[in-house]
Order: structure tokens, then C-alpha cells, then sequence
């Protein structure tokens, strides 16, 4: 099969080197041009890099010695790729402005930033939840003029954990949800070395998040209403999200009411028998189960189940009645892999074989 070229913008950035390790390899697409800041483009990615690659894995051979582009030369970058992954480190208005020049360039955009998720005709998707919010494309082709370029985002790593579990639960319609959620370095892009005042500390702040916590969800459950997507109006979500000194992997901490009261047997049967069209599609990097539920007291913990099915699944533990609510537990989920880079190849995965990113 011949693949698809990528770009992966703010390759050299912690999401970037994530996209270019879970690319290596992959069947349908290959990373061909990498674009970053003026300051490293014309070097070699090896050279750009330094001593900051970030992966556990080595840099992939076939990277190295790619010439690294400008990211905001446009043109020249968008002419020699099918489509491209984002994730530059930008203000967000930048970022909104540039990832619409390489759209209008008729060369589609997967995104990890924040910036497009509130546009009103720019989907944002989880691909096991609202795959059909693709078709939102239409009509942000019609408004950007183009044919084949269009942006579409994935949604903040800190709800990963909690909200493909409240969909799973949705014929009991869940009402009010409470959530902490306790989230890893590598979320700002950092690991130990780079911020050594997170050893042995917790932060109970992380700018932008709560809010992100609470009302991504509800867009993910909305519906299409004409050039826009309508967001849910329930359940109603409060947050707190804390930084803690754990590299990859957050954790959340759930209470849930519903207006139909289940079963604990009810709740775990449908989230593990959960999927969506990942699964029925077989795309290269779905998760085969996309939410396990673990038996165990001391489950899910990070060190053991950060990497369920490579990093895209999702681990849910101690459901269990509550006194205040109706039931409480525990969800992980890698926040690199399905809550950034991951999370955006495989949405990239579902818009090609939904036929939305074909060959330039």
C-alpha cells in the first residue's frame, strides 16, 4: 500500500516526538517532513533534537536526518504532504491562524492544540464516541473555500479517563459528575530533568484545565445542528485537576448520579463490551478492548496499566457504591498516547478510512 505523507508541525516539542515514535512503523502513513521553530529549522531532526529527545524508545532511524522545516512557511511545507499532525507550541491565536493556512492549502490538519475545539464547525473527536461529528467537515470546507483541507481536533488528555466511561453508561444517563483528576509531567511537556521542583511535590493547578475538564465532554456528546456542533446539556461535570509527580498516566477520581439507577454488574458489562468504530473498522492503532475493568483494590495503578493495548486503551477500577452519589471509581488512561499524539493518529486513522484524508 502506498502511504500517505505526513508532517508533523512542532515536531521537536514532547507531542511531536510522540507522533514521530508512534508513526514509525505505521501501515498507512509516514512521516516525510518535519516543520518547527525558526530555531531548528535547516538542521538536521537529530541535530534539532539534541539531548532532548523525551521517548523511552530511540528516535527512529528513518527521522534522523530529515531536514527540518519552518514551520510557518506555509507553502512549502504543506506541498510535499497528504495531510499533517499539529502540535505547536504557539499562542493560541497563532495556532488558530496557522493550522487554517495549511487547511487553505487544501492539506487537512489532526490537532493536539486547544485552539480549534471551541470553533463551531470544526470537529472534535474521540473515535470510539462521535465518529459522526466528521461530518461537520462539510460545512467548514464551505466557510475556509477549500475542497480537501479542513482542521479537525482531538480533546484534552485530563478527560480521557472519565468520559468514554460516562458514554458507555449513557442509556442510564448520567446527571451530575465530580472529578479529580491527578496528571502527569509529561502533560506541560516536561519530564524530571526538565522540571525538578515536581519531585516528591503536588500542584493543585494547572492553567485551563478545569475548565477543559468540564465542558469538552459535553461537546463530545453534542449533536450536528446545521454548521455547527450543539453540545450536550448533561451531564452537569465540576473539576479539579492536580499536577503530580508521575511521569506518563492520568488518573481521575469519579462520582457519578444518574437519573436511572444501574447495577454494578450493569455498569461494568457495558463498559467493557463498550466500542465504537475503531473496532468495527479494525484501525491500525485501535485499542481490541477499549476499557478494562479491573477486579482488584489497588487497581488501576500506573505502573502496571498505563500502557492496556499500547497506550490507547482506557483502565477502570474500585466502582463502587456511594453515599452521596450513586456510584464512585477509578479511571487511568496514558495521557501521551490516547489523550495527545495517539489520540490524533487515531483520528486521523478514522477520517482516511471515512475517506475525509486521501492522497494529495
Amino acid at each position: 500500500m502506498d502511504k500517505l505523507k505526513v508532517a508533523v508541525l512542532g515536531g521537536t516539542g514532547m507531542v511531536g516526538q510522540r507522533f514521530v515514535s508512534l508513526l514509525e512503523n505505521h501501515p498507512w502513513f509516514e512521516v516525510t517532513t518535519i516543520a518547527a521553530s525558526p530555531r531548528s529549522a535547516g538542521k538536521t531532526y537529530e541535530e534539532a533534537i539534541g539531548g532532548r529527545w523525551k521517548m523511552d524508545t530511540p528516535m527512529p532511524e528513518a527521522v534522523k536526518n530529515i531536514i527540518v522545516k519552518d514551520v510557518s512557511d506555509v507553502e512549502n511545507v504543506a506541498k510535499e504532504v497528504d495531510f499533517c499532525f499539529s502540535a505547536v507550541d504557539m499562542s493560541k491565536d497563532e495556532i488558530k491562524a496557522i493550522e487554517e493556512a495549511y487547511a487553505k492549502t487544501e492539506t487537512p490538519v489532526v490537532s493536539n492544540n486547544s485552539a480549534h475545539r471551541w470553533t463551531p464547525d470544526v470537529p472534535m473527536i474521540i473515535p470510539e464516541i462521535n465518529p459522526e461529528h466528521a461530518e461537520i467537515i462539510e460545512a467548514q470546507k464551505k466557510r475556509l473555500g477549500t475542497t480537501r483541507g479542513f482542521i479537525a481536533v482531538k480533546p484534552n488528555c485530563s478527560i480521557q479517563s472519565y468520559a468514554p466511561v460516562l458514554y458507555a453508561w449513557r442509556e442510564f444517563e448520567p446527571t451530575k459528575v465530580v472529578v479529580t483528576t491527578y496528571q502527569a509531567i509529561s502533560g506541560a511537556g516536561k519530564t524530571f530533568k526538565d522540571w525538578p521542583e515536581m519531585e516528591h511535590n503536588i500542584i493543585p493547578f494547572i492553567s485551563g484545565e478545569e475548565e477543559k475538564s468540564e465542558k469538552e465532554p459535553l461537546r463530545i456528546f453534542g449533536h450536528i445542528e446545521g454548521d455547527h456542533i450543539e453540545p450536550a446539556s448533561a451531564p452537569l461535570i465540576t473539576s479539579q485537576c492536580i499536577r503530580v509527580p508521575i511521569l506518563n498516566g492520568h488518573t481521575a477520581a469519579v462520582f457519578v448520579s444518574f437519573a436511572k439507577k444501574p447495577s454494578k454488574e450493569e455498569l461494568i458489562k457495558k463498559m467493557v463490551e463498550f466500542s465504537g468504530e475503531p473496532q468495527k473498522l479494525g484501525l491500525p492503532s485501535a485499542p481490541k478492548q477499549f476499557i478494562q475493568y479491573l477486579e482488584e483494590d489497588n487497581r488501576p495503578q500506573v505502573q502496571l496499566d498505563v500502557d492496556y493495548e499500547n497506550g490507547f486503551g482506557v483502565s477502570i477500577g474500585r466502582l463502587r457504591e456511594d453515599t452521596l452519589f450513586d456510584y464512585k471509581f477509578v479511571g487511568l488512561s496514558h495521557n501521551t498516547v490516547r489523550g495527545a499524539a495517539g489520540g490524533a493518529v487515531l483520528c486521523a486513522e478514522l477520517l482516511k478510512a471515512k475517506g475525509y484524508i486521501t492522497k494529495k
